[in-house]
């Protein structure tokens, strides 16, 4: 019996060299999940679970690069995108997938966990094609006021997944929006742990495998939001802030 091929997922990220977040931990996310990982790395970040202490770009050459050498052979079947790091990397990115067809999670990064900030005001003003191409934009909070807000993103006509993890409470909102539709609007307790470090990454990378596997968008946000949860309750108490989520733990 032949195994079902698993949804090509192209993540374009920023590497995080404690592996928690960043390329390491949409590797993980989408394997435990049965895709295939894909890297078109765009930063090189020195961090741990304290913070992020460095920060290089990649150029956007090599970036376009290592997108077509994945796009021209293997093929894709969903996109996540993460942390851009410049403008121009965000336009390149938002060039690449005026070829592709396929379904495309945004994940705007600009604020780590720790606190660190990863994009500056150029960047977040080139963010608009990209929400525009994207299937759904992932924002936490600080993201979602930093891009206008829901007034804003309403204007924008685009979809977009507001993810409640940094406001304050027992119990966790997500609320996905959609032009022309009702709110999805999911509640569950507060996980009440430190080790949150990729959070945002995960869950981004989760619903790009769900959708390249040709779920819908509320299940494939249903199912990325069960993996999450259970990553954050088998995270392995790494590091002396931000720990690392269990992605290796997740059945």
């Amino acid at each position: 019996m032949t195994a079902p091929r698993p949804a090509r997922v192209l993540v374009i990220a920023g590497s995080d060299s404690s592996g928690g977040a960043g390329i390491q931990a949409d590797i993980k996310t989408i394997t435990m999940l049965g895709g295939y990982a894909m890297s078109a790395i765009t930063a090189i970040t020195a961090q741990n679970t304290r913070g992020v202490s460095a920060v290089e770009a990649l150029s956007p050459d090599l970036i376009a690069a290592q997108i077509e050498a994945c796009v021209s052979d293997i093929g894709v079947d969903a996109v996540k995108i993460g942390m851009l790091g410049a403008p121009a990397i965000a336009h390149l990115v938002a060039d690449r997938l005026e070829a592709l067809t396929v379904p495309v999670v945004f994940d705007p990064v600009m604020i780590a966990t720790s606190g660190a900030v990863l994009a500056d005001a150029a960047t977040i003003a080139a963010f608009e094609r990209l929400m525009r191409r994207a299937t759904v934009t992932t924002p936490n909070v600080p993201e979602l006021a930093a891009l206008g807000g829901p007034e804003a993103m309403a204007a924008r006509g685009v979809a977009y997944l507001a993810k409640g993890g940094d406001a304050e409470g027992a119990t966790i909102e997500d609320r996905l929006v959609r032009p022309g539709a009702a709110p999805v609007v999911w509640q569950a307790p507060r996980i009440v742990t430190r080790h949150t470090h990729g959070t945002g990454c995960t869950l981004a990378s989760a619903i790009a495998v769900g959708l390249g596997a040709g779920l819908g968008l509320v299940e494939a946000v249903e199912r990325a939001r069960a993996f999450v949860r259970a990553a954050l309750e088998a995270a392995p108490g790494f590091g002396a802030g931000h720990g690392p989520l269990g992605h290796h733990a997740v059945r």
